[in-house]
């Protein structure tokens, strides 16, 4: 793998969608993901697809599990529990970080067969300046997502009067760039990877052959964004049916 090092003064996030720890050769394996992101070097790591505690993936905490291989905090939002199993998303960092919120997404009346989505909101102490972090996994129902990040950008959460910039938003939206979801995050922030100084963009799923990018980092407009990369060597499209975006952002001289 190439793209380990990053440059002095930025903040590297990645965003990940690790389908449960089960890779595109049905190996299960948490020690997998976790040597991918770690060959990666990120500050911030947005996980989707993490189960804790589930039978089918051996009872492990994915998310306990990969922070501490990392020697990364966590926080991780149950989006769907069934008594003591649990399947959601977490953000792990090298930097202080505090939980804000964490909650449930608006499904669609009359449709009681959809996955639950949620999110998850953190504060992460980066050079003196707390940076607001959100994490989410939109639906698959394009009415579904509308009705889903019109909560996310409401009052409870990005509009929220404690979110204050800057302001990192990313995850799996299972929508493409041109998407109206998408258009109107771009409303508020900017989409990361179309406004890096440089960067080499493939898709992010499926990782076998990704030509949908579907996972997405979009960041307060006041921020510069580097560089957007979406690996895709061998090791990473086994680890997960989803690559792994990522983002360096300059952050300013302390």
């Amino acid at each position: 793998m190439t793209f380990a090092l990053k440059p002095a003064h930025t903040l590297r996030l990645m965003t990940y969608n690790i389908h449960s720890c089960i890779g595109t050769d049905g190996l299960l394996s948490p020690e997998r993901i976790a040597k991918v992101i770690a060959h990666f070097r990120p500050d911030i790591v947005a996980l989707q697809e993490v189960d804790v505690s589930r039978a089918r993936t051996g009872k492990v905490d994915q998310a306990h599990r990969i922070a501490q291989l990392l020697a990364m905090d966590f926080h991780f939002n149950a989006a769907l529990q069934i008594e003591e199993e649990q399947y959601g998303d977490a953000i792990l960092s090298t930097f202080p970080m505090r939980l804000v919120k964490t909650g449930a997404l608006p499904g669609l009346p009359g449709w009681p067969n959809l996955e639950q989505r949620g999110a998850l909101w953190v504060g992460i102490e980066v050079n003196g300046t707390e940076l607001q972090v959100f994490n989410t996994h939109l639906g698959l129902v394009p009415k579904e997502r509308r009705v889903q990040i019109q909560a996310l950008l409401g009052s409870n959460w990005i509009n929220h009067a404690r979110c204050q910039d800057p302001i990192v938003f990313c995850g799996d939206l299972n929508t493409l760039s041109a998407s109206w979801v998408c258009r109107r995050l771009r409303e508020h922030l900017k989409e990361a990877a179309t406004h890096a100084i440089y960067k080499h963009l493939r898709g992010t799923f499926p990782s076998r052959f990704p030509t949908l990018r579907i996972d997405h980092v979009f960041v307060s407009r006041q921020l510069c964004v580097n560089s957007a990369h979406v690996p895709a060597t061998e090791p990473v499209r086994l680890a997960s049916d989803h690559l792994p975006l990522i983002v360096d952002i300059q952050l300013p001289l302390s």
